[in-house]
C-alpha cells in the first residue's frame, strides 16, 4: 500500500502501520463528506484507533438521527469513486493560523496554540477539503476499499468538561469488503450476547435515569444470581481461613487523605458530603475501612496472616459515556479482600490467591486469559505515591514471587495502583475488548500510613504488608462477563430459574402443581406457568425469558403414568422419568455446581 508522507515523499507503508494509515484516512475522508453536507461543521480531532477511528465535530445546533449518518457513508462513496489524490504541504505558524482562521477551523486554530513554537505545522488536502494533520495518508481516496460509520456519541473539546460537547463520529475501516462483513458479524453477535439486553429479557436487572445513571438495580432473578455467587465465593474464602466483616458505605474525608486516595483518587469519587461540621464521602474501594479493622486491636506475629473479606459496596463517578449496564456503574460490589501479613508470608499468600483464582476460573469454565504485572509510571509524578525505595522493593518482591510460582505474565508500565503494583488477570470476553476481573496487588504504602503494627518474635514492632485482592472482582461485572458468555444460559446451580413446569392445559393443572411443588420442597427454583395459553408459545417463552436449564412439560400420559417429561435446554433432549429420581438428578447437578446438564 502506497502512502504519502507530510513532506511530499511517497513510500510503501509498513505492514504494521497499513491499518492505521487507512483508517486515519477514512477519518478525513469521513470529515470531508460531513462539511460537503454541513458547511458550518468545524472539526477538531480525526485519530484512528484500535478498533477504527472517529472525528470529534461542531455541528452547531444540527442533531444528527440514522438516516443523517447514512448520508454522510453515502458522501464518502462518492467521495472514494472521485479519486482524489491527498496532497501534503507545510506552513509556517502565522501562515497555517491564518489558513486555520480563514476557513472558520477555530479549534485547529486553537490546536496550533498549544503547540510548540518549533513545531512542524503540516496539512492535507483532498478535493476541497484540507485538514491540519502529520500524517502519513493512502495516496488516493479510491484506496479505500470497506468502510462503515458505526455510531454516534457526545465529546467534550480536549476531552474537558468545562469545555462544549461535541458530536463524535465513529467508524471502522479495512481492508476488503470480506473483512467489513466479518466485523459486521461479529457486532451483531455482540448484540445478541450483550448483557443489557439480555438481562432486560430475563428480568435480571434494571436502570432509570430518575434514580441516577450508573445505578442498576437488581430484580428477584438477577438478585438470585448475585447471591449464589456471593455464596460461592464466601464458601471458598471460609476454607482458606477468610473472616468476612461488613463495613459502613462512607467514611470520613479524614480517612482517605490518611490513606491516599484523597490525593490521588479524589475526581473518581462522588462530592464530599459536609453533616454537623465533618465531610464523609461514599467510598469507592474497602481498604481504608480494613486497614481500620485490623488496627482495632494489637497484634503478634502468631497471629498473621490475618484474611479480612467482604462483599462490599462501593461507589465512584465514573464519566456517563464509560457506563455499560452492570459491567460498569457507579454502584458495585466488590469480592474484596485484605490480607495482612509478614514479608516472609508474601510468597505463600500470593500462591494461594493465584491458587484460588485459577480455581474458581476453572470451576466457571473460564481458559481466556492472560496474566500481568501492572507497574507504575516512573515519570507520572501524580498518579503515584512518591517512594521510590517503596517501589523498587514492591515491584521486585512481585515479580519475583510471580516468576518463583512458575506464571507466565507480562509487563505493563502504567496500570499499577497509586500505592503498589498488582497482578492484574484479563479474560478476553466472548465479544469485544480484554478486561480485569481478578487482581492481587503488594502494597506497603498504606499500613505505614494506617501506622499498623504486629509484634514480631524478638517483641520488636514492625509494619505488615498487606495484599489487596479481588477474585470474581465485582460481583456485577463477573455476573455480567458470565451472561455476556452463556448468553443467559446458566448453569443450574446459577440459573434463577432451574426448573419451569408447564402444563399442556388446565386439565393437567393440578398434575403439574404437585409437581412444581415438589420441586420446590426439595430447594429447586422451579416455576409453575399456569397461564391459560397455548403449550407451544409458553415454551417459547420460557427459552427466550427463563433460559431454565429443564422444562418439566406435564400431558394426558404423565399425568396417567405418574411420571414427567424433562426436556434439556442445551441439547433438546425430552426424556420421560419419575419426579423423584428427577429430583434427585438435579439436586447433585446443583450440589456439585456442574457446569453441564
Amino acid at each position: 500500500m502506497k502512502i504519502i508522507y507530510k513532506d511530499g515523499t511517497v513510500g510503501e507503508c509498513p505492514e504494521e502501520e497499513k491499518l492505521h494509515v487507512l483508517r486515519h484516512s477514512c477519518a478525513h475522508i469521513m470529515a470531508q463528506a460531513i462539511k460537503r453536507l454541513y458547511p458550518e461543521a468545524d472539526f477538531a480531532y480525526g485519530p484512528a484507533t484500535e478498533r477504527g477511528f472517529y472525528y470529534d465535530v461542531d455541528l452547531g445546533d444540527n442533531k444528527l438521527s440514522d438516516d443523517d449518518l447514512h448520508r454522510i457513508e453515502e458522501e464518502m462513496k462518492k467521495i472514494v469513486k472521485e479519486n482524489l489524490p491527498f496532497k501534503p504541504f507545510i506552513l509556517p505558524r502565522d501562515e497555517a493560523v491564518a489558513l486555520m482562521h480563514e476557513r472558520g477551523n477555530k479549534y485547529k486554530e486553537e490546536h496550533i496554540g498549544d503547540l510548540p513554537e518549533d513545531a512542524v505545522i503540516s496539512f492535507y488536502q483532498q478535493g476541497e477539503y484540507i485538514d491540519m494533520c502529520v500524517g502519513p495518508h493512502i495516496t488516493y481516496t479510491s484506496a479505500l476499499k470497506a468502510f462503515k460509520i458505526t455510531q454516534q456519541s457526545g465529546a467534550y473539546w480536549k476531552n474537558d468538561a468545562k469545555n462544549k460537547m461535541l458530536t463524535r463520529i465513529n467508524g471502522v475501516a479495512f481492508f476488503s469488503k470480506e473483512e467489513l462483513a466479518e466485523y459486521e458479524k461479529e457486532v451483531e453477535e455482540a448484540k445478541a450476547r450483550d448483557h443489557r439486553k439480555i438481562g432486560k429479557e430475563m428480568g435480571l436487572f434494571m436502570t432509570d435515569d430518575l434514580i441516577g445513571k450508573g445505578l442498576p438495580m437488581f430484580l428477584p432473578k438477577g438478585y438470585t444470581i448475585w447471591q449464589e455467587l456471593e455464596n460461592y465465593i464466601k464458601e471458598k474464602e471460609r476454607a482458606l481461613d477468610y473472616q468476612h466483616v461488613m463495613t459502613p458505605c462512607v467514611g470520613s474525608v479524614a480517612l482517605y487523605q490518611t490513606s491516599g486516595h484523597w490525593e490521588h483518587y479524589k475526581d473518581n469519587m462522588f462530592p464530599a458530603m459536609v453533616v454537623e461540621d465533618e465531610s464523609f464521602v461514599l467510598r469507592p474501594m474497602n481498604c481504608p475501612h480494613h486497614m481500620m479493622i485490623y488496627a482495632n486491636k494489637p497484634h503478634s506475629y502468631r497471629d498473621l496472616p490475618i484474611r479480612i473479606g467482604e462483599i462490599a459496596h462501593d461507589f465512584r463517578f465514573e464519566a456517563s459515556g464509560t457506563l455499560k449496564g452492570i459491567e460498569r456503574g457507579r454502584h458495585f460490589c466488590q469480592n474484596d479482600a485484605h490480607l495482612f501479613v509478614t514479608p516472609d508470608q508474601i510468597k505463600d499468600e500470593v500462591a494461594s490467591v493465584v491458587n484460588l483464582i485459577f480455581d474458581v476460573y476453572k470451576d466457571m469454565g473460564i481458559t481466556n486469559y492472560r496474566c500481568v504485572l501492572s507497574l507504575r509510571d516512573p515519570e507520572d509524578k501524580v498518579k503515584y505515591h512518591h517512594d521510590d525505595a517503596m517501589w523498587e522493593k514492591a515491584e521486585t518482591g512481585l515479580r519475583e514471587v510471580l516468576t518463583e510460582l512458575g506464571i507466565e505474565f507480562t509487563e505493563e508500565i502504567g496500570e499499577a495502583a497509586f500505592y503498589g503494583p498488582k497482578l492484574d488477570v484479563n479474560v478476553k470476553p466472548a465479544v469485544g475488548a480484554e478486561y480485569t476481573l481478578s487482581t492481587c496487588q503488594l502494597d506497603f504504602c498504606l499500613p505505614a500510613k494506617f501506622n499498623l503494627k504486629y509484634t514480631d518474635a524478638d517483641g520488636k514492632e514492625q509494619t505488615p504488608v498487606v495484599l489487596h485482592r479481588a477474585i470474581l472482582g465485582s460481583i456485577d461485572r463477573f455476573m455480567a462477563y458470565m451472561i455476556e458468555e452463556t448468553k443467559g444460559k446458566f448453569p443450574t446451580w446459577l440459573a434463577p430459574v432451574q426448573v419451569k413446569v408447564i402444563p399442556v392445559s388446565e386439565k393437567m393443572l393440578d398434575y403439574a402443581t404437585s409437581v412444581n411443588k415438589a420441586l420446590v420442597a426439595a430447594g429447586v427454583r422451579a416455576q409453575l406457568d399456569d397461564r391459560n395459553e397455548k403449550v407451544g408459545y409458553k415454551i417459547r417463552e420460557a427459552r427466550q425469558f427463563d433460559r431454565a436449564p429443564y422444562l418439566v412439560v406435564v400431558g394426558a400420559k404423565e399425568v396417567e403414568e405418574g411420571n414427567i417429561s424433562v426436556r434439556n435446554r442445551d441439547t433438546d433432549e425430552t426424556v420421560a422419568m419419575g419426579l423423584d429420581e428427577f429430583i434427585a438428578k438435579i439436586k447433585a447437578e446443583i450440589a456439585n455446581r456442574s457446569r453441564t446438564l
